[in-house]
């Protein structure tokens, strides 16, 4: 009895997985709770080595077959991203371009201004980013650093901002989910480089899917992103998504590349870090998409004190 208990329950996990797999390869996405259950799909490939385990262990062929199959599965999803990507050849200015989700402003403005200081991005995208939160930073030197922005005024999760060691233009008007007016905005500038190269940056901030109505916000926030093509663009920020999120994949086969995924380091976790609980799985929600033109010499996550946020700090070598 208890063998035929724990073969079924073996044969359960690994038809679950299987399923998993599944809808993770052919990139159909039902509403609400697979948008969130998906980005655990690294956490899921590492429970496929339980019933394999098992399998060997009991010497159960048609279990092991099963199993394997659904590991190897796993594997074509996950793995790649902790394998390094070549580069395109690029010879033009470097850009060093950092990315924080505030937190609605609760990163203290020092902690802020001295990353910047110690980092030394040339731009840096603020989501969550209050008025308050503007008007302390510069009271403390992010302007002098810093001295080029634009703004893009709301409160709690609502504001965002670039700011630019280079002369910055306004890109074209803020970009917002179709239908949804209440969504976080993304903010799009031209940033000019030294020689007079130009480039898009857009400072991101999609709607999270954490219920009913705001999955569908969520998803046409990412679709409302600008596709590659024409000057070199580069996406920044808090996507809320992860690349095993249909919706992105789509976005980055326009043209771009995911900063973390070609430099090997896909499996960079950057959310939750600070609300409870805290052992709460983390998953890869914030990213740097540039334009496949692009070689992405570093990416990096760092540590801001009181957001849930790892910010992103990526070079990047123009063509």
């Amino acid at each position: 009895m208890q063998r035929r208990l724990r073969d079924s329950m073996l044969w359960c996990m690994v038809a679950g997985l299987a399923g998993w797999a599944g809808l993770r390869l052919c990139g159909w996405e039902p509403k609400f709770v697979w948008s969130q259950l998906v980005s655990f799909t690294p956490y899921a490939a590492v429970l496929t080595l339980v019933p394999l385990g098992f399998a060997v262990f009991l010497r159960s062929g048609a279990l092991l077959v099963a199993a394997l199959v659904v590991t190897a599965a796993f594997a074509v999803i996950v793995l790649p991203r902790a394998i390094p990507e070549g580069n395109p050849p690029a010879g033009g200015p470097v850009l060093r371009v950092m990315a924080v989700n505030l937190l609605h402003s609760s990163v203290l403005p020092p902690d802020l201004v001295d990353a910047v200081e110690r980092d030394r991005p040339d731009v840096l995208h603020l989501l969550e980013f209050t008025g308050l939160m503007r008007k302390r930073v510069e009271e403390l030197g992010l302007g002098r650093l810093l001295p080029y922005r634009i703004v893009l005024p709301g409160e709690d999760s609502q504001g965002a901002a670039i700011y630019s060691r280079y002369p910055l233009r306004p890109g074209d008007a803020p970009i917002a989910a179709p239908a949804f007016e209440d969504s976080p905005r993304h903010l799009p500038a031209v940033v000019t480089l030294p020689g007079g190269r130009e480039v898009d940056l857009v400072a991101v901030h999609a709607c999270a899917p954490s219920e009913g109505w705001r999955t569908a916000c969520w998803a046409s926030s990412i679709r409302a992103l600008p596709p590659a093509g024409g000057r070199p663009r580069v996406l920044a920020g808090d996507f809320n998504s992860t690349l095993d999120h249909a919706v992105l994949r789509d976005l980055i086969a326009t043209g771009y590349r995911d900063a973390a995924d070609v430099t090997g380091k896909g499996l960079s976790m950057t959310w939750p870090y600070y609300e409870q609980p805290r052992l709460f799985p983390k998953v890869a929600i914030d990213h740097v998409l540039a334009d496949r033109r692009i070689a992405i010499r570093s990416f990096q996550t760092l540590r801001v004190p009181r957001t849930d946020h790892r910010a992103t700090l990526t070079e990047l070598v123009l063509p």
